[in-house]
C-alpha cells in the first residue's frame, strides 16, 4: 500500500479549498512540498512530516496540531491547573495537551497562545528568536519626555538590563496615560519592572499581539484558532 496521503486531500483537509480546487492549485504550480514546485497530481505526502506550501504560504497540514488565541482576562492565572484553586486558563480550556506560550502574571491581560506544536512554542519562547511582544500599559501621567529614550536604551534591573524594542505614548487625560511597548523577552513581570525602573509603576497591563498576531477586538475569556496566514508567518518568522 502506497504511503502518505494525496496532496490534494491533505490541502483539502486543511480548509484551503475543495478537493478539485486544490488540484487546480497543484496544476498551476503554486503548491510547493518540502520548498519544491509539485505540479503532478498524486503525489503522496506525510502530513505529519511534511512541509506544504500554498503561495509560499505555509500551510498547516498536521490535523493534530492545536494553535489557539486566548485572551486571558486579569485575575486569571496562567496554568493550566491551580491548586490553590484560583481561576486558570485550564477553567476555560477543555482540550487535554495544550500548553501555553510563555506567561502572563495574574494581574496582567491580553494574548496568550494555547498549542500541542512543540517545536513553534520553544521557538516563541526563546529570546534567541527575537520574537516580539507588544503591550498595552496603563501609567501615571504626564510621561516624562526622555522615558522612551531611557526604555530603548535599555534600564538595568536586579537580573540585568532590560531594553525595549519601541515606545510610544498612545494618549494622555485626567492623570492617566496609555503607553505602547514593544521588546522581544519574557522575563518575569519584565515590562512591570521597566516601567518601574523609570518611576512609571503600571496601573494596567495588556498584551496586544505576539510577533504578527494581534488580539484585536478579542473579547476577554474567548478563544480563537489562528489563521493560516498568522500561523504561517509565526513558522516564517521562527525559521520553522
Amino acid at each position: 500500500m502506497p504511503e502518505g496521503i494525496r496532496l490534494q486531500k491533505v490541502l483539502a483537509a486543511a480548509g484551503v479549498g475543495s478537493r478539485r480546487a486544490c488540484e487546480e492549485l497543484i496544476a498551476a504550480g503554486r503548491v510547493s512540498v518540502d520548498g519544491k514546485i509539485v505540479t503532478t497530481q498524486g503525489v503522496r505526502v506525510d502530513p505529519l512530516r511534511a512541509v506544504v506550501a500554498v503561495d509560499g504560504e505555509r500551510m498547516i497540514v498536521n490535523a493534530d496540531l492545536t494553535h489557539l488565541i486566548f485572551n486571558k482576562p486579569r485575575g486569571v492565572v496562567s496554568t493550566m491547573s491551580d491548586e490553590q484553586g484560583r481561576p486558570c486558563v485550564g477553567d476555560y480550556v477543555r482540550q487535554s495537551g495544550l500548553f501555553h506560550v510563555g506567561r502572563l502574571d495574574a494581574d496582567s491581560e491580553g494574548l496568550l497562545l494555547l498549542t500541542n506544536d512543540g517545536p513553534l512554542a520553544h521557538r516563541l519562547a526563546h529570546p534567541s528568536y527575537e520574537v516580539p511582544k507588544t503591550y498595552l500599559a496603563e501609567i501615571a501621567a504626564p510621561v516624562p519626555r526622555d522615558v522612551g529614550k531611557r526604555l530603548r536604551a535599555g534600564v538595568e534591573l536586579e537580573d540585568g538590563p532590560a531594553r525595549a524594542d519601541s515606545f510610544r505614548v498612545l494618549g494622555q487625560a485626567s492623570g492617566r496615560a496609555q503607553v505602547e511597548i514593544v521588546l522581544h523577552e519574557g522575563r518575569k513581570h519584565v515590562v512591570r519592572r521597566m516601567l518601574e525602573a523609570v518611576d512609571r509603576p503600571v496601573a494596567r497591563l495588556v498584551r496586544t499581539a505576539v510577533g504578527p498576531v494581534q488580539l484585536g477586538t478579542q473579547r476577554p475569556g474567548s478563544f480563537r484558532p489562528l489563521t493560516s496566514k498568522e500561523l504561517g508567518l509565526l513558522y516564517e518568522l521562527t525559521g520553522l
